[in-house]
């Protein structure tokens, strides 16, 4: 109950509040989260400097000010979601290559899009449905707070766009594939695996990390192309996303191919633009398993 009165009260009236007005208490929130709670800051500046380790120090801490920065700027846009009408979702965040999924949509095959919690992932998710022809499927996890969670659910998918979790997944695929329809599905692949034998384990930003199989996992399984999108900030508040090939035959692929080349994607973009990732996430927080534990 608390956590629907906090939704309805709190901060669904936040969302009708001028865009301005939501950028102004993005700017206090910044200073309260970074100066006065120092919210996950050691996580922070460790994950930066293990990332970057030919950074100064002084250089570090300018990309956490820039990172709080965003991180404020991107929970007073997921408030802004919650009621941005289409026109003005779409003028804020848009694809500039949708004809690259066309082609897959014409021979009636769906695609699976990987990327990150970079930039902007809520007005990807609300605005799928409308930014290619295929039906949008955002693929991720369940907040721990299940009413909450259910809140932000039914505002992110108003326009179409189906918001999957985990133990829906695998009967997902199985539907869509069975009854024909072409699915883009939407998998942000960054986040730490739940199991540290069962993940890709390569070298990203300097260090063994463990990567999600999943996407890759059902590229192969129904054969579906899989594309990455970059999304970059254009201006404070405005996004574009550009679609990069990965691969038309999955299952032609060598196993940990369709993962890595994401991977090195990924490095890419971030290592532009370092501040516009989740660096506030305890990413390396498994250790590669020995070769005994494999």
């Amino acid at each position: 109950m608390f956590s629907k009165l906090l939704f309805y009260l709190v901060l669904l009236p936040l969302a009708y509040l001028p865009i301005r007005v939501l950028y102004w208490l993005s700017d206090f929130n910044y200073f309260l989260i970074y100066k006065v709670f120092r919210y996950r800051k050691k996580i922070v500046f460790n994950n930066l400097r293990n990332s970057f380790p030919d950074k100064s120090d002084e250089e570090i801490a300018i990309l956490a000010k820039k990172y709080y920065h965003h991180l404020s700027d991107i929970a007073s846009e997921l408030i802004l979601n919650m009621r941005l009408q289409p026109k003005k979702l779409f003028a804020r965040y848009h694809v500039t290559n949708p004809e690259m999924t066309f082609k897959y949509y014409e021979q009636g095959k769906s695609v699976i899009l990987m990327s990150s919690h970079y930039n902007n992932w809520e007005y990807m998710i609300t605005s799928l449905e409308h930014q290619v022809r295929h039906h949008g499927i955002g693929v991720g996890k369940e907040l721990s707070n299940k009413a909450l969670d259910k809140c932000l659910n039914k505002r992110r998918t108003r326009y179409g766009t189906e918001v999957v979790f985990a133990d829906r997944v695998r009967q997902t695929f199985e539907y869509y594939h069975q009854h024909k329809v072409p699915v883009a599905y939407m998998m942000l692949c960054d986040q730490s695996p739940n199991d540290i034998h069962k993940c890709w384990w390569t070298t990203f930003l300097n260090q063994d990390t463990g990567v999600i199989y999943g996407a890759e996992y059902f590229a192969k399984k129904y054969d579906i192309p899989v594309l990455y999108y970059e999304v970059n900030k254009v201006k404070r508040g405005f996004y574009e996303v550009t679609f990069h090939h990965i691969t038309d035959t999955p299952q032609q692929t060598e196993h940990g191919e369709i993962v890595e080349k994401y991977v090195r994607l990924l490095e890419q973009t971030i290592t532009r633009k370092p501040e516009y990732w989740l660096w506030s996430h305890r990413r390396w927080k498994h250790k590669r398993p020995s070769e005994k534990e494999q």
